[in-house]
């Protein structure tokens, strides 16, 4: 069984910095697409990074192009997002998840591993 693990959310103000982590257990990812996710309040699931099998290419939704950064290291089973500029609009619990195929996809349904989440909180 595969369990997700992120770390790095917090509470920081308009402009800050952030890098959520994600480890993989149980099993390599490596041959799997990694994606993150975020969920805010009273709204759904939407995609917002993801990168391939390999590490190299990526996907972001448009209000994060430019700001975040999604890497990923294969020898450590380990996904990273950088997020850089936050704005309060990123506020939201922020989930890793590994895809079924080694490319990427913005569908939720094509992720068969969760992380239980961590909270980024942008906030003056």
């Amino acid at each position: 069984q595969v369990q997700l693990v992120e770390s790095g959310g917090g509470l920081v103000q308009p402009g800050d910095s952030l890098r959520l982590s994600c480890a993989a257990s149980g099993r390599t990812l490596s041959n799997y697409a990694m994606g993150w996710f975020r969920q805010a309040p009273g709204k759904e699931r939407e995609f917002v990074a993801a990168v391939t099998a390999s590490g190299t290419s990526t996907d972001y939704t448009d209000s994060v192009k430019g700001r975040f950064t999604i890497s990923r290291d294969n020898a450590e089973n380990t996904v990273s997002l950088r997020m850089n500029s936050l704005k309060p609009g990123d506020t939201a619990v922020y989930y890793c998840a590994g895809g079924k195929y080694p490319w990427f996809t913005r569908s939720i349904r094509n992720y068969d591993y969760w992380g239980q989440g961590t909270q980024v909180t942008v906030s003056s």
